[in-house]
């Protein structure tokens, strides 16, 4: 096995850091320290960096230099969107192509997540959401929906906090729409009927996202300033 490149090594640690959180959104990417703690030059570090940033994990400000994105709610919003599309699309696209053995390893994830709700961790709930879904996108047989699929992940990196820590009764609903979504593939349910499903999915975290910011927003303009 190929020994990674000077410039791949960068990647992966900037980009590791920047998931679990250790890199939070604005801090500043200095290349000197990263370079130093790499026992590299600044150039590998410089190209790593130029890579997050077509990623949408980097952002390069004049007078500022490289820092983690920052959060934006409209980014969250339109990301979800596309999200709800794609995603849904390319779950349609699977019904011909699952198998019984990616729906039982489905299932399974499922029922781990069920299980989990009795001493919920949103970060661990967020992680086997996303790896139930995969399971479901291995059958799609276009290559350039699941690239949107996988672009619209990375962007929603960005954010890195799970939406199940600011809505966590979602999480039980959540569980029980993978069910239904499973059952639909399952049956070879008609292919509209899966999309929808998948779409509705997704939108109802956006929503129940977004109905919890108003409510935050209300709380915060109802009290009075000490």
């Amino acid at each position: 096995m190929a020994a990674l490149s000077k410039s791949e090594q960068a990647y992966r640690l900037i980009r590791e850091r920047i998931d679990r959180g250790t890199y939070v959104p604005g801090y500043r990417l200095v290349l000197a320290p990263i370079a130093n703690e790499l026992g590299m030059s600044v150039v590998p570090v410089r190209e790593a960096i130029r890579r997050l940033e077509a990623e949408g994990l980097v952002t390069f400000e004049l007078n500022v230099g490289a820092q983690v994105a920052l959060i934006k709610e409209t980014e969250y919003l339109h990301t979800m969107q596309t999200l709800a599309l794609v995603e849904g699309y390319a779950t349609s696209l699977t019904v011909p192509e699952v198998t019984e053995d990616q729906l039982s390893r489905a299932a399974a994830i499922n029922e781990r997540m069920r299980q989990s709700l009795d001493h919920f961790d949103p970060q661990r709930f967020t992680e086997l959401n996303l790896e139930f879904h995969s399971v479901l996108f291995e059958a799609c047989p276009n290559p350039h929906i699941l690239d949107l699929v996988h672009r619209g992940r990375n962007r929603m990196r960005v954010l890195r906090d799970s939406s199940f820590s600011f809505v966590p009764g979602r999480a039980h609903e959540s569980v029980d729409e993978h069910d239904h979504l499973l059952q639909l593939l399952s049956d070879r349910a008609p292919a509209l009927e899966v999309e929808t499903a998948a779409r509705e999915h997704r939108l109802a975290t956006l929503n129940a996202v977004l109905a919890h910011q108003h409510e935050t927003k209300q709380r915060a303009e109802e009290t009075p300033a000490a």
